[in-house]
């Protein structure tokens, strides 16, 4: 855990992310979480919490469009090097996939040969259905 003092809400805080690793989560998924712990915490208190998290590189962060919530995805001891990949968010169930896979080499060669352009992919999402909410019909 980011490093600094612990509170009750920053152990379910982060009981919350590791339980929820394969997903996407907002900080009103948590605020939400924590209310029904019986947990008042104010929602700057979570950004904080979850930015800083974000800068010790336990969480990536993925900003999200004017008007939206960014979003987080705990990642803390996993040896995804989510800096050098793309990921798939699927928007029925918002699991998160990494695409580690020798295609992201081709990916980026080719928009850097063909188009000039230096991918970053530490916060690139795409957005779609996963196979198994298209097989469940969800």
């Amino acid at each position: 855990m980011a490093k600094g003092y612990s509170t009750v809400s920053h152990t379910k805080i982060m009981k919350y992310l590791a339980d929820n690793k394969d997903k996407l989560v907002t900080v009103a998924d948590i605020d939400g979480f924590l209310k029904n712990e019986g947990i008042e915490v104010n929602a700057s208190t979570i950004y904080r919490f979850l930015n800083k998290l974000s800068d010790s590189g336990e969480l990536m962060k993925y900003v999200a469009q004017k008007g939206e919530m960014s979003s987080f995805q705990y990642i803390g001891g996993e040896e995804h090097n989510c800096r050098e990949h793309l990921h798939l968010h699927c928007v029925k169930c918002q699991r998160v996939i990494h695409l580690e896979c020798g295609f992201m080499q081709e990916i980026k060669g080719h928009i850097m040969e063909h188009h000039g352009f230096a991918l970053q992919c530490e916060s690139s999402v795409l957005y779609g259905v996963c196979s198994q909410c298209r097989r469940s019909g969800t």
